[in-house]
């Protein structure tokens, strides 16, 4: 912008010297190149601080790094480079033989579990009829017991010998006591019964619990050999192909996925430039791809932080000496283009000219945009490589 000027300027002086036919000498040289600086000097520093300019805008996107979640042999490559993608459409495929197995496998194993709990719920019925048995059983030991005990005690009462020897009565007393214990250890036995039949984990009995949720990691596993596209976008380069093993770890990508939805125009200003600069502001954008073309654009956002400020999580102090921090940083600026850019072919990663407008000392903007169309023309002289 100041070689445009000062050839405008130069321009300017030779038209005044040759119209007014001022003598060429050391006096008229010298005012002219002093009113020069000055008046050059004056409309640099008038519309950097009002209406900053840029050369250094940029379109950014992202780019997501494909790595399969799970390894194999990739027995399918269906995607092609630089072909329009929707979201979940399929990159590539792994061979899905190793988890289609461990699937049923697993599935195998669920369903030996949920009759291992049918078998629980009858070992606890079993167990309860068990129990009811040794009660019965119990029940009528202890009355034959007690019938004894009572036939020899009616008979002293009638000033008789016992009906029963004492050896019987014995008898009958332990047969009743083992019937107790019988009744205990059922009882006991039923506990445990309904115990395992009754554990559960949110509802479900642990064992198959424990088998669903490695069902549903195997379920899983067997998806993501079906890599798809994370979002709207195309593959740039596609070197993988049929054969080739994938593996997510080392992290390594077999591929590099380009979203088409991310694309964003910034231009870099240094720090004093932006002060009076505001979202909304118009704005105007030059395109080295599109030489001699000006697009309208206004100031979506001033992004309000500097890579030279961010601090990370690290084993060392800051360092106010570091390379990266005697730096002063440019400050960056989101623009949006409001033109239609569809006629136009701007790949992610073109730059461009960027000069923004603000409210104050509008006639500087109005040099601001004749500097801005020269420099697009300008565009038109390259050298190929």
């Amino acid at each position: 912008m100041e070689l445009l000027l000062m050839m405008i300027y130069a321009a300017i002086c030779i038209v005044i010297f040759k119209l007014f036919r001022i003598p060429v000498n050391q006096w008229s040289l010298s005012t002219a190149v002093l009113g020069g600086i000055f008046i050059i000097s004056a409309l640099i520093l008038g519309m950097s601080y009002n209406h900053p300019f840029s050369s250094d805008g940029r379109i950014y996107f992202t780019s997501s790094p494909i790595i399969p979640a799970v390894g194999g042999l990739v027995v399918d490559v269906p995607v092609q480079a630089n072909t329009p993608l929707k979201k979940g459409d399929v990159l590539f495929q792994i061979d899905q033989r190793p988890y289609q197995f461990a699937v049923e496998q697993k599935k195998a194993q669920l369903a030996e579990a949920q009759q291992a709990v049918l078998q629980l719920k009858a070992a606890l019925d079993a167990a309860q009829s068990g129990v009811e048995g040794a009660i019965a059983t119990r029940d009528r030991t202890q009355q034959s017991y007690e019938r004894v005990v009572q036939s020899n005690e009616n008979a002293k009462e009638m000033g008789r010998a016992g009906v029963y020897s004492e050896l019987e009565v014995d008898n009958r007393r332990g047969q009743y006591l083992t019937a107790e214990a019988a009744v205990a250890t059922a009882q006991a036995q039923a506990t445990q019964a309904r115990l395992a039949y009754e554990s559960e984990v949110n509802g479900i009995n642990p064992t198959v619990a424990r088998v669903t949720s490695e069902l549903n990691n195997a379920q899983f596993e067997l998806d993501q050999t079906t890599v798809r596209a994370p979002s709207d976008g195309y593959v740039a380069q596609v070197f993988l192909r049929p054969g080739m093993m994938a593996n997510p770890l080392p992290l390594r990508p077999v591929m590099v996925f380009i979203n088409s939805e991310d694309r964003t125009l910034a231009a870099a200003f240094i720090q004093n430039s932006l002060q009076r600069v505001r979202n909304g502001d118009e704005a105007e954008v030059s395109f080295k791809a599109v030489p001699g073309k000006i697009f309208k654009a206004k100031v979506g956002q001033i992004i309000d932080v500097m890579a030279q400020g961010q601090l990370q999580p690290t084993g060392a102090l800051i360092d106010p000496q570091s390379p990266e921090r005697l730096q002063p940083g440019l400050t960056l600026a989101k623009i949006d283009i409001t033109d239609d850019m569809t006629p136009y072919q701007l790949p992610g990663g073109v730059v461009a000219e960027v000069a923004v407008y603000t409210d104050h000392l509008h006639e500087l903007a109005l040099l601001r945009k004749v500097l801005l169309r020269m420099s697009s023309w300008m565009n038109f002289v390259f050298l190929e490589h």
